[in-house]
C-alpha cells in the first residue's frame, strides 16, 4: 500500500519573492464566485449556528465576503433570516440546506421567500450518494439561477464528482475544525492543505472553498496559494458582536460566548433532541468585539502575504507561489516564541 503525506498549515511556509508592489492599496482580493457573483473578499461565514445569522451575514457582505445563513432551524425561521438579509441590504443571500428530508421544499422556500441566490449543501461527507441525489434535483430545478455550493469533500475524486453533479463551488475540508472531532471519532480525514493542492488539480470549473484549520492570515494566505479561490471562517469569527448568542461572564471574569460544532451533543440536543453520532465539541470562547474589526485586520494580512510573493491578486499568487517544508523546530520559530531573561 502507498501511504501519502499530508501536509496542513504549519507544516510550509511561502518563500518571500521579488516583488516592485510598494503599497497593499495595490493589491486586489477580488474573486467570482461564478459568472454572475463577484466579492470583493475571498471570506466566507460558515453555515454554524453560533457563527451565521443576519447581523453576520450582513457584517460579511459589508466587508466584501459571503455569510450563510446556518439550517438548524424551522424552514420558515430560516426563509425568515434570509429576507431579513435582502431588507438589510445584503447582495447575495446564501443559506445552508441539507440533502435528506424537506431540502428541496426547504430550498423553495429559501429561493422564493427568502430570494436566497446561493445555497449551500451542507454535509460532513458529501461525497455520497445522497449529495448526488440531491445536486442533481435542484440543479434540474434551478438551473443557473441558483448558485450551488456543496461539501465537504476532501480527495480530488470527490471534488470533480460533485462539480459532474451539478456543484458551482465546493467546500474542500474534511475533520480540521478547532472543534470538530471527526478524525479523532471515525479515523477518516485528509490534512487541510494537502486537501487543497489536491481539489486544485482538477480541470472542472467549480471554485474551490477551504473549509477547517484555517487559523489566521497567514494560513488564508497558504490556502489561496495552494489553489483555492475561497476560506471558510468559523472559529475565526466566533466570539464577535455579530455571531448568534448573549456574552456572558466567563469564570476569570471575561466576556464569552459559545461555539459549537453542529455535531457536538449540544447542538444535536437542540436542533433533533437528541445524539445521533458526536464528531463535534462545545466550548466558550472570548469575546472579540466587533466583527469588522476581526475581517480587517484579517484582509490586512492577506494583502501583505501576496505582497511578499510580489503578487497583486489571487491568481498571480497561485502562480508565483513557491513552498518550503518547515522543521519541527521551525514550526517554533514561526510562533510567538519570546523568552523572558532576567
Amino acid at each position: 500500500m502507498k501511504m501519502q503525506k499530508g501536509v496542513t498549515y504549519e507544516d510550509v511556509l511561502l518563500v518571500p519573492r521579488y516583488s516592485t508592489i510598494t503599497s497593499r492599496k495595490h493589491v486586489t482580493l477580488d474573486q467570482q464566485l461564478d459568472a454572475n457573483i463577484k466579492l470583493k473578499a475571498p471570506l466566507i461565514s460558515s453555515p454554524m449556528d453560533t457563527v451565521t445569522e443576519v447581523e453576520m451575514a450582513v457584517a460579511m457582505c459589508n466587508a466584501g465576503g459571503l455569510g450563510i445563513i446556518h439550517r438548524y432551524n424551522s424552514l420558515m425561521e430560516q426563509a425568515e433570516l434570509a429576507f431579513h438579509c435582502r431588507e438589510r441590504g445584503v447582495k447575495n443571500i446564501a443559506a445552508a440546506i441539507g440533502v435528506t428530508g424537506d431540502y428541496l421544499i426547504r430550498a423553495e422556500a429559501l429561493v422564493n421567500i427568502g430570494k436566497a441566490n446561493i445555497l449551500c449543501l451542507d454535509v460532513a461527507h458529501g461525497h455520497h450518494i445522497l449529495m448526488e441525489t440531491a445536486l442533481k434535483t435542484l440543479k434540474d430545478k434551478f438551473g443557473d439561477s441558483v448558485h450551488l455550493m456543496a461539501g465537504n469533500v476532501a480527495t480530488l475524486e470527490g471534488f470533480n464528482d460533485l462539480a459532474d453533479w451539478g456543484a458551482d463551488s465546493i467546500r474542500c475540508g474534511i475533520g480540521g475544525g478547532s472543534i470538530c472531532t471527526t478524525r479523532i471519532q471515525t479515523g477518516h480525514g485528509v490534512p487541510g492543505l494537502a486537501t487543497i493542492f489536491e481539489c486544485a488539480k482538477s480541470d472542472r470549473n467549480a471554485k474551490i472553498i477551504a473549509d477547517g484549520g484555517i487559523k489566521n492570515s497567514g494560513d488564508i494566505v497558504k490556502a489561496l496559494a495552494a489553489g483555492a479561490d475561497f476560506v471558510m471562517l468559523g472559529s475565526a469569527l466566533s466570539g464577535t458582536t455579530e455571531s448568534p448568542g448573549q456574552a456572558f461572564v466567563g469564570p476569570s471574569g471575561g466576556l464569552r460566548k459559545e461555539y459549537r460544532g453542529m455535531a457536538s451533543p449540544d447542538a444535536q440536543k437542540k436542533w433533533r433532541g437528541r445524539v445521533v453520532s458526536c464528531e463535534g465539541v462545545s466550548a466558550d470562547v472570548p469575546y472579540k468585539g466587533p466583527v469588522d474589526e476581526v475581517l480587517t485586520e484579517l484582509a490586512r494580512g492577506i494583502r501583505s502575504g501576496l505582497s511578499y510573493s510580489g503578487a497583486t491578486t489571487i491568481q498571480e499568487l497561485q502562480h508565483k507561489a513557491l513552498w518550503v517544508e518547515q522543521s519541527a523546530a521551525s514550526i517554533i520559530e514561526s510562533s510567538d516564541h519570546v523568552r523572558l531573561v532576567r
